[in-house]
């Protein structure tokens, strides 16, 4: 008797699922909502008020958005990492030139004007003697004087060549740093792009799972009210409609959060980053 009612049944089962695949248009749970275009939002789900990521779930997101070497442009300009080391390279640079015209501080010039009467007196002299009997021998003149004092030290001599390597040094290793960040930035650039493309590949499968499973369960729920079925194919139905929704919204969670990665790694939104 068990064989014949599951003979009955299953037919019977497979026939009302046909019927409303058919017939009825497959709504797609509340977690996600769909446009005309099939616009999907993720971030309502997953409670990110505000949230106005809407992309394409049946296109693929390398469509969508720029070509990857206009991303990496951009995540290279707006990186705050980039940034400040740019600035630490700057800042090096400028101490590089420096040092190549420290010596200077050791040399000094002045600039004076003298005026009065400044005669040195001196008497006694035989020749140089004036009217006045005060000789004139010593006698300064008047006006402008200018002149220059440079004092080398040793240090100067032997240790200039060294200061200036050293800050020479500092400031290649700064921009060799820079490259080194901006590799960087492109490895967790190019990983995280690729996890997003996959997550969205498994996600569109994953929801095509969800959305047969919740088809069957809809079926269900009217053939248990009708009598055709009993409560365990409905416990199996609901078992497999949990698993399948549990498993898309572990896929969406992780797209999502690919995609926040991904912005943070480029300093721009989404929206920005898709074609025009």
């Amino acid at each position: 008797m068990k064989i014949d009612a599951y003979r009955l049944v299953s037919p019977l089962y497979r026939i009302s699922l046909l019927i409303l695949f058919g017939l009825f248009p497959i709504a797609v749970c509340s977690a996600q909502t769909t446009g005309a275009r099939r616009l999907v939002s993720f971030g309502p789900s997953a409670g990110l008020p505000g949230d106005t990521l809407y992309l394409d779930i049946n296109q693929d997101v390398a469509v969508q958005l720029l070509p990857f070497d206009e991303l990496l442009k951009v995540a290279v300009r707006q990186s705050p990492l980039l940034k400040y080391q740019s600035e630490v390279s700057n800042s090096l640079n400028s101490a590089y030139q420096i040092s190549k015209v420290q010596i200077l501080q050791n040399a000094s010039g002045f600039v004076n004007y003298s005026g009065g009467d400044q005669s040195l007196i001196a008497r006694g002299v035989p020749d140089g003697v004036s009217t006045t009997g005060v000789s004139t021998i010593g006698q300064f003149s008047n006006g402008y004087r200018a002149g220059v004092d440079l004092r080398i030290t040793l240090f100067d001599l032997f240790g200039r060549k060294h200061l200036i390597r050293q800050a020479q040094s500092n400031y290649r290793a700064s921009v060799v740093q820079k490259e080194t960040i901006e590799l960087q930035l492109k490895r967790e650039l190019i990983t995280v792009y690729q996890d997003m493309i996959t997550a969205q590949q498994v996600l569109k499968i994953r929801l095509v799972d969800e959305q047969a499973s919740l088809a069957a369960y809809r079926i269900a729920e009217i053939e248990l009210q009708k009598g055709r079925i009993n409560a365990e194919i409905m416990a199996n139905a609901t078992t497999r409609y949990v698993e399948t929704k549990s498993a898309s919204e572990q896929v969406k969670g992780e797209f999502l959060k690919n995609i926040h990665y991904f912005e943070t790694l480029t300093g721009v939104p989404i929206q920005r980053l898709k074609r025009n």
